[in-house]
């Protein structure tokens, strides 16, 4: 088995090498002048088992091209098998035609890294499930619920009362999941988005009155819809508000809309690298998925069940 990262998060990449007991693969990952990216794989890798990890977040297009290219060097270097371990999927949020006239990034991305070389994707906590059908090689999709009741189960009181959030209609079957592993009752935030990147809140379903809300969610962006929902579930008479998203985007003025929300803290995962600003704002923490990815490795590397993981 080979592990090789990206400069997207190598943070991750060697927390998953260390727990796996396994060296990251030498590589120069350089930029010629115009910016273009040039890939050198620094060890031979003819016949082996390559995992590739690399999150196409922020700058994504920067990071997906290195993605594309280290696949391609791999694939010409006569490497046996290549996982495209890709913590972060972006452009996932482009799912399916929005309006006329418009793309389905996701379906062209999955495209890309198969043609580059690709013969299995690992991947976290896709925005959508159908976007696995979008790969024709196999794909993995892990879940960050584990990490995040483990979490919860830690953190909250003995005589707590707790209650499981969606921050809106399409986060139900996300949230049932965390809710039932939890065995807390669920309640759900009807919201009206009139525009892209902003939010309404309109109603709650369910009651919250006195209870601890945790809302769940797969993405936090700009945060509004995260926000907007905690300053609702205040007004409705929740003790208190907390969120965990798997993927901590946080573009623009997020972080700071975060830290002056009713949330009582945000909680990512680190399948993005936390930014300086994230990592100085109180309400916001990031806990490692490393051990989560490096077991799915190493079962994908054995032949092993991944699904057993969840079990």
């Amino acid at each position: 088995m080979k592990i090789l990262s990206g400069n997207s998060n190598r943070p991750l990449a060697e927390a998953i090498a260390a727990c796996l007991n396994v060296p990251l693969t030498q590589a120069s990952i350089r930029r010629f002048s115009d910016m273009e990216v040039f890939v050198e794989i620094l060890e031979n890798v003819r016949g082996e088992d390559v995992f590739v990890i690399q999150s196409t977040s922020y700058p994504a297009n920067d990071n997906l091209m290195e993605l594309l290219v280290t696949i391609d060097a791999l694939r010409r270097g006569s490497a046996r098998r290549i996982t495209a371990v890709i913590p972060y999927f972006g452009y996932a949020r482009q799912d399916r035609k929005t309006g006329p006239r418009t793309p389905i990034s996701a379906k062209l991305v999955a495209n890309l890294i198969t043609t580059a070389g690709a013969d299995r994707v690992l991947t976290m906590d896709l925005h959508a499930g159908q976007i696995q059908g979008f790969f024709d090689i196999p794909t993995d999709n892990l879940f960050g619920a584990p990490v995040f009741s483990k979490d919860i189960l830690e953190k909250a009181e003995d005589d707590e009362k707790i209650v499981i959030v969606s921050p809106d209609v399409g986060g139900v079957v996300r949230a049932r999941a965390m809710a039932k592993r939890l065995d807390a009752d669920l309640a759900i935030i009807d919201k009206r988005r009139e525009q892209a990147g902003v939010s309404e809140v309109m109603n709650i379903i369910g009651d919250v009155e006195g209870r601890r809300c945790i809302l769940v969610d797969d993405i936090v962006d700009s945060a509004g819809t995260l926000c907007n929902a905690a300053e609702a579930l205040i007004a409705a008479g929740a003790s208190a508000v907390q969120a965990y998203t798997t993927h901590g985007v946080l573009s623009g003025g997020a972080v700071s809309r975060v830290a002056s929300s009713p949330l009582e803290s945000l909680v990512t995962t680190d399948s993005i690298q936390a930014t300086e600003a994230m990592r100085v704002v109180h309400n916001i923490r990031q806990i490692t998925i490393a051990p989560l990815l490096a077991e799915a490795i190493h079962r994908i590397a054995e032949n092993e069940s991944v699904s057993d993981l969840f079990d």
